[in-house]
């Protein structure tokens, strides 16, 4: 989890996670509090609209797993999951989304 800032303020590792998730589940929550939007967004208009360019982007990944936190209206941080198919991560991140408001 992210601060508004894209600065880690939290972090949880699964026993037996690959270690590979770290980063993943971390720069994913950075994108989504940096663009304000889901990762969701990113990986959509690479794989359906051919937006390829968006690879081009900084500290963006185009994969399933970030969800920005938005508390009235108003970016509070973001929370990122990594370690499954990135539509499991998303259901994870949206359950963890949830149990904050």
């Amino acid at each position: 989890m992210v601060d508004s800032g894209a600065q880690l303020v939290a972090f949880k590792r699964m026993d037996d996670a690959q270690l590979g998730s770290i980063q993943i589940a971390q720069h994913k929550a950075r994108t989504s509090a940096k663009f304000r939007r889901e990762t969701r967004a990113f990986e959509e208009a690479i794989q359906r609209n051919g937006y390829n360019y968006i690879l081009t982007l900084d500290d963006v990944i185009a994969s399933r797993g970030g969800i920005p936190l938005i508390v009235g209206g108003k970016l509070v941080g973001a929370i990122g999951c990594s370690g499954g198919a990135s539509s499991q991560d998303e259901v994870v991140c949206k359950a963890g989304a949830a149990a904050l408001r």
